[in-house]
């Protein structure tokens, strides 16, 4: 099988080029979104005393915050906003549990990490085109003549 047509090396091994990388604070909030979801789940295992319920729940949560570090990851207007949401409700499920059991977890850095998401260059970095769009590849907006 012949390599012609294909990308080159670095792509086809599965590696972005330098110029497809997501933007730089995109990156960083998928890292700290990640570093929560597993602070949250070392602190939340520790604490349940093996506590079945208290398992579940820390482990769903490590699922649902591996999920929105992956969905942040793409750079997107959406991802952003689903992120600002999720985070909301981890807050107020942290707050939530520790009014009820005196467990606080990994909402401190919730608290955090849905802080940058609302800080102003962060947004931007979200808006601006996906870094995953291709030249080309838009429609045209309506009403807008395409030209031939």
């Amino acid at each position: 099988m012949s390599a012609a047509g294909r990308g080159p090396r670095s792509r086809r091994l599965g590696r972005r080029a330098a110029s497809e990388q997501p933007h730089e604070l995109v990156r960083l909030v998928s890292r700290m979104i990640m570093a929560q979801a597993g602070l949250s789940t070392v602190i939340g295992l520790a604490y349940s005393r093996r506590h079945l319920p208290s398992v579940l729940i820390t482990l769903m949560l490590l699922a649902a915050l591996c999920g929105l570090a992956v969905a942040t990851r793409s750079g997107t207007h959406a991802a952003w906003t689903v992120a600002i949401a999720s985070e909301s409700a981890f807050i107020a499920f942290g707050l939530f549990r520790f009014i009820t059991s005196r467990y606080l977890g990994g909402t401190l850095l919730g608290v955090i990490a849905g802080g940058v998401l609302l800080h102003p260059a962060v947004a931007r970095a979200f808006s601006a085109p996906s870094w995953r769009a291709e030249a080309g590849y838009a429609e045209p907006a309506i009403g807008e003549a395409s030209q031939p």
